[in-house]
């Protein structure tokens, strides 16, 4: 696996070794062991999928401590925007973002980790999105931001018109306005 730093150096795309031939391709979408070489102490403990339209956008979301949240998140069929804010307040990234294409053909991986808000957009008919987090969903400390925020500056590379959010997401609160991370994450 080779793994790569994006404009924010605590956001990684990790891409994994691929082996083909006429018969398809193989390969390992996580090994512990290899993971926690890279990145010790990350004990994933719940994997999620989400199969979405093209144009739906989820996020920005997050959750706060002492539910917060790693996550290693990959594309199985088709390509999404996937997009990370550093919502930690004490960051020199504070409200920056990285964004990543990710899709079944790339078999790239991002890893976010605590303290990032986290969203993506379908770019493609539909997707499969696959996502391991180290901490259980927690309703409480479940916490959303704009994800047309104007200060964070993010292109969705689709249209307004062409997105679909759902009612809860049309109503995240502007970063400015969000319960944040104070710098401390469990």
């Amino acid at each position: 696996m080779r793994i790569m730093p994006t404009e924010i150096p605590e956001v990684l795309i990790i891409e994994p070794r691929v082996f083909g031939d006429e018969r398809g391709y193989f390969f390992e979408s996580y090994r512990k062991d290899v993971f926690n070489a890279e990145l010790p102490g990350i004990d994933f403990v719940q994997d999620n999928e989400s199969m979405s339209v093209f144009g739906v956008l989820r996020g920005l979301h997050y959750q706060l401590p002492p539910w917060d949240q790693n996550k290693l998140v990959r594309v199985v069929k088709g390509r999404i925007l996937d997009v990370a804010v550093d919502i930690r307040t004490s960051s020199p990234f504070f409200g920056r973002h990285a964004a990543v294409e990710l899709s079944g053909e790339n078999k790239r991986q991002v890893f976010i980790p605590r303290g990032f808000a986290h969203g993506f957009v379908v770019l493609s008919r539909e997707a499969v999105f696959q996502y391991k987090v180290d901490n259980y969903y927690s309703r409480e400390h479940d916490r959303g931001i704009a994800y047309d925020d104007p200060e964070l500056g993010i292109d969705w590379t689709l249209k307004k018109e062409e997105l679909v959010l759902s009612p809860r997401d049309l109503q995240n609160p502007l970063l400015k306005n969000a319960e944040l991370f104070n710098g401390k994450t469990s």
